[in-house]
């Protein structure tokens, strides 16, 4: 009795144990989906408001809008090529690290971009334009190197891959389409062994089931060599006999 108990016991502290488990992970799951959501959200957000500021204001604020609008979209696309690319090429593995290092940048230069946005002296940030007009250039451009790079790769991979599959459907129509009449006296081997039917033909020199002989073979090769005949109407009593034909009546002459 004790023994059960104890057995009960443990079942329930380890179906409470899976419970709790359970529960923690679907906790995270879903506060990683909120997270995900709040700075998908947060991240529009800031885009429409750059747009509204590139396209809405004029002198300092337009330009520093562009400038991280600009930031923001080469470094997420090429985020996103490479994230895409490492699933399908382990090789990609380099130009991710050297991503994440160009990011660090990119994140830097983004939030002096934002501080410069909020600084009251006006004159002090127009001075500084030009020096962060240039270094965002430059991330811009290195960020859209390695991306259109990706590209470059994952294209040219596509094309050897199509070009060896259009080489190989072509050899394989090719052999569909390869078919010869082989004649069964040039075929090797034939005179040797002779018919491989087992059964009488027409024209084969053995008798029939009427009792009556046919053309011999060698006749037959011959009347098969003089080539096409004419499409006329044959005489029936020149017609070689089938087995299973009756042999025809002799016309009455009375």
């Amino acid at each position: 009795m004790e023994a059960v108990v104890i057995i009960m016991a443990l079942l329930f502290f380890v179906v409470v144990a899976l419970g709790v488990y359970g529960t923690v992970k679907a906790v995270g799951a879903a506060r990683r989906g909120v997270d995900r959501t709040i700075t998908q959200a947060r991240r529009t957000v800031e885009d429409t408001t750059l747009r509204a500021k590139s396209y809405g204001q004029v002198g300092m604020g337009s330009e520093l809008a562009q400038l991280r609008l600009s930031l923001r979209t080469s470094m997420r696309a090429t985020q996103e090529a490479l994230a895409t690319g490492v699933t399908v090429d382990a090789s990609l593995s380099e130009s991710v690290a050297l991503f994440e290092r160009l990011s660090e940048y990119g994140h830097q230069l983004d939030d002096e971009l934002r501080r410069l946005e909020r600084d009251p002296d006006k004159a002090r940030a127009a001075e500084r334009i030009p020096e962060l007009r240039e270094r965002t250039e430059q991330v811009v451009h290195s960020a859209d190197s390695l991306r259109w790079a990706v590209r470059d790769r994952a294209r040219k991979f596509a094309d050897d891959d199509l070009a060896s599959l259009s080489e190989q459907i072509r050899m394989e129509s090719g052999a569909l389409r390869h078919w010869a009449a082989v004649d069964p006296d040039d075929a090797p081997g034939a005179a040797a062994q002779g018919p491989s039917r087992t059964w009488a033909e027409p024209g084969d020199g053995v008798t029939g089931a009427n009792g009556t002989s046919g053309v011999s073979g060698t006749e037959e090769r011959k009347a098969a060599d003089s080539g096409p005949q004419a499409i006329t109407a044959r005489d029936p009593q020149r017609q070689a006999p089938y087995p299973w034909q009756k042999a025809p009546r002799p016309e009455s002459t009375t």
